[in-house]
C-alpha cells in the first residue's frame, strides 16, 4: 500500500486531506511541521510527501533539500501559495516533483499523486545497458562507470522517455501530458527546470538533452567538438 507523508500546520487542512487519503485507500502520516516529518522519515518509508512551503520549525523547501540529501527517492509534493518563477524555480532545485498553489483542491491533488506513481510501470527487463549508462528498472537507479547519478522519481522518469525517443525532438506540451498527465494551463517551466537539471546531471556522460528551438528537446550522444 502506498504510504503518504502529510505536512501542513493548519489543522483543518490536515483533516481534510487525511480524509480523502483514506477514501481513497492510501495509509498516511501527518505531521505539523517539517521537523517532526523529517525525525519520521528517518524511521519510516513513504511513498510521497506531501509539503506545506510555509511551516514554523522546518519549512517546506527546507525539508525536501534534507530529504534529497539523505538519497529520499520518492514523490515531493509542494503545496504553496507562492507561483513567482523563481519560487517554483527554487522548488525544483530542491528536489520537488511538483506543485500546487493554494487553496488547492485535495481530489486534484489526489489525482496528480496518482498520476506520478502510475509512471511506475513493470517491465521484463529490470537492467538496460544504454550508451555507457546502467539503468536498473527495478531499483530507478542510474549509473555511469559504476558510479551512480543520484536523480529524483521525476528526473528518472523524465530520461527513460528520453530514451525511449532517443533522436525524436519532443515538444513540452508533449512530456507535460506523459510525465505530469495533466495541463499546466500553458505553462511549461516545469519542464524547463527539469531538462536543465536532468543536463546537469549527465554531464560528462555519453548522453546529452539538446535543445530544439521552438518546439522542445531530444537526447542524443554527445559529441566533442
Amino acid at each position: 500500500m502506498t504510504k503518504v507523508c502529510f505536512v501542513d500546520d493548519e489543522l483543518n487542512i490536515r483533516r481534510l486531506v487525511a480524509y480523502d487519503l483514506k477514501q481513497a485507500g492510501y495509509e498516511y502520516a501527518l505531521f505539523e511541521n517539517g521537523k517532526l516529518a523529517y525525525e519520521a522519515s528517518v524511521n519510516e518509508i513513504f511513498d510521497v510527501f506531501i509539503l506545506d512551503w510555509m511551516m514554523p520549525e522546518m519549512d517546506g523547501i527546507s525539508l525536501a533539500k534534507k530529504l534529497r540529501e539523505d538519497g529520499q527517492k520518492s514523490l515531493i509534493i509542494m503545496l504553496t501559495a507562492k507561483a513567482e518563477e523563481e519560487d517554483l524555480i527554487e522548488a525544483f532545485e530542491a528536489g520537488v516533483d511538483d506543485y500546487l498553489t493554494k487553496p488547492f483542491s485535495s481530489r486534484e491533488l489526489l489525482v496528480r499523486m496518482k498520476a506520478h506513481l502510475s509512471r511506475v510501470k513493470p517491465s521484463t527487463e529490470s537492467r538496460l545497458e544504454f550508451h555507457g549508462l546502467t539503468i536498473n528498472l527495478l531499483k530507478r537507479e542510474i549509473s555511469f562507470k559504476q558510479k551512480l547519478i543520484e536523480l529524483t522519481k521525476t528526473e528518472f522518469d523524465l530520461l527513460i522517455y528520453f530514451v525511449n525517443h532517443k533522436g525524436i525532438v519532443l515538444s513540452r506540451d508533449q512530456i507535460l501530458n506523459t510525465i505530469w498527465g495533466f495541463d499546466y494551463d500553458g505553462d511549461t517551466r516545469i519542464v524547463d527546470v527539469h531538462v536543465f537539471k536532468l543536463r546537469s546531471k549527465l554531464s560528462g556522460s555519453p548522453l546529452e538533452i539538446k535543445s530544439s528551438r521552438g518546439v522542445g528537446y531530444l537526447l542524443d550522444e554527445h559529441h566533442e567538438n
